[in-house]
């Protein structure tokens, strides 16, 4: 068993055989093969018919270059918090704009 990020657990194709053969997994089947296969009727199945010769993806909106003065402990802050510290001073400021406006600019 090889353990990656978090709570990721691999395992091989061995192991989960000997794990069923012990009776330690935790997935039942024969229940499952026992249910109807989705059809899209109910909406909960969450299946949507997409006709993708005609679909169009939306273009994530374009970001203005800009220099912005910033408190350094404010930087230092997000800047502490990993990777993708611009994005998320970003979306603190967008939160501010939705709230202040009353409504989402996109």
């Amino acid at each position: 068993m090889n353990r990656k990020k978090g709570n990721i657990v691999r395992h091989s194709e061995a192991e989960l055989k000997a794990m069923k053969a012990a009776g330690k997994t935790r997935t039942d089947w024969k229940a499952a093969a026992m249910r109807p296969v989705p059809d899209g009727s109910d909406p909960d199945d969450a299946i949507e018919r997409i006709e993708w010769s005609t679909t169009e993806l939306p273009l994530p909106k374009r970001k203005e270059h800009t220099n912005l003065r910033i408190d350094a402990d404010v930087l230092a802050f997000f800047r502490g918090q990993g990777r993708g510290y611009q994005t998320r001073i970003n979306a603190v400021l967008r939160s501010y704009v939705e709230q202040v406006t009353g409504h989402k600019p996109r």
